[in-house]
């Protein structure tokens, strides 16, 4: 495992070259490369959520394509079309943007409901179908949306299919003061996106999805993944619970999280850390919480409170 450590490490360095402080939703957004994953980043304007995707991209030598949603944009412009190529004579694919290791489509809910569909099949199936042709995405694959939750006006929310389609919903916040400081200081001279340089191929991001997937979950640990999925489905405050694909989801990024902090073995705490983006957004509160201005992660935490946390998770490991 420490071969991994230290790739994820030199990976987490090289952003921290042009993105200053959130360790935390750094660390997330490791998790999801790790799961092979897509991200939903939700803030307001300012807070640095494209110049962190934009360094994951450029730190991984990798294609990378930007789709920048508004109201007008087709789905043939994500998915791509086939034309008529009147040199040759024949039908011609020309791949859309969603076909690159990579994707970051900016503002998604400013697209239509018909274009934001277009990106259901990419995300869940990685293909895309045009003209009754499939395209197979390359590997790895992630999908990197960013969402402005203040201004709401002529937008789309996201339905709670594709929001299901999401692993990890972060949401950034303001930097603290010394670390606003650090930024102004790193990018007032320079645009230090244009001097990032890959630090990681595509084979090593394969090779610490497969090393992710093997990191040991232990019966007792395993429970209480399913116990705090279980426990979103009977609260008065949440009209829909956690489905079975989000426990699924918080397996298998727990065991990214454990590999991330350099373990062969999944802890509560990696269970705990990641809950919350897990979780949040794939259940729905009901009228009365609504009202009351009550967040989803919030009866998220309160939903891990009272879940027994498992006494000895290791047995049997050591």
């Amino acid at each position: 495992m420490n071969s991994a450590s230290e790739a994820i490490e030199v990976l987490h360095r090289n952003i921290g070259r042009v993105y200053v402080g959130h360790r935390e939703a750094v660390d997330l957004l490791m998790v999801a490369l790790l799961v092979n994953g897509h991200v939903l980043v939700e803030d307001v304007p300012g807070t640095g959520k494209t110049t962190l995707l934009k360094a994951l991209a450029r730190s991984i030598g990798l294609s990378f394509s930007r789709i920048q949603c508004t109201p007008d944009i087709l789905p043939t412009d994500i998915t791509g079309l086939t034309y008529f190529d009147q040199r040759t004579g024949e039908w011609v694919f020309r791949p859309g943007p969603v076909l690159a290791h990579m994707v970051l489509v900016d503002e998604i809910n400013r697209a239509t409901p018909r274009a934001q569909s277009a990106l259901l099949e990419a995300m869940e199936e990685r293909q895309v179908t045009v003209d009754g042709e499939t395209h197979l995405c390359p590997r790895p694959f992630l999908v990197l949306a960013t969402q402005n939750p203040v201004e709401m006006d002529g937008t789309f929310p996201l339905p709670e299919a594709q929001l299901d389609r999401f692993m990890l919903r972060l949401n950034l916040g303001y930097p603290a003061a010394e670390d606003e400081e650090e930024m102004i200081r790193r990018h007032a001279s320079s645009n230090l996106l244009d001097e990032l340089v890959p630090v990681l191929r595509d084979t090593d991001v394969i090779e610490l999805q497969q090393q992710a997937s093997r990191v040991h979950v232990s019966s007792p640990v395993l429970h209480y993944v399913v116990e705090i999925v279980r426990a979103t489905r009977n609260q008065d405050a949440l009209r829909l619970g956690a489905s079975p694909r989000a426990s699924l989801a918080l397996y298998r990024c727990s065991q990214a999280m454990a590999l991330l902090r350099g373990r062969s073995y999944v802890l509560p705490d990696d269970v705990k850390a990641v809950a919350v983006p897990v979780l949040a957004h794939r259940v729905i509160l009901s009228a009365a919480a609504l009202l009351k201005d009550e967040k989803p992660e919030d009866w998220i935490r309160a939903v891990l409170a009272p879940v027994p946390v498992p006494a000895e998770p290791l047995a049997g490991v050591i």
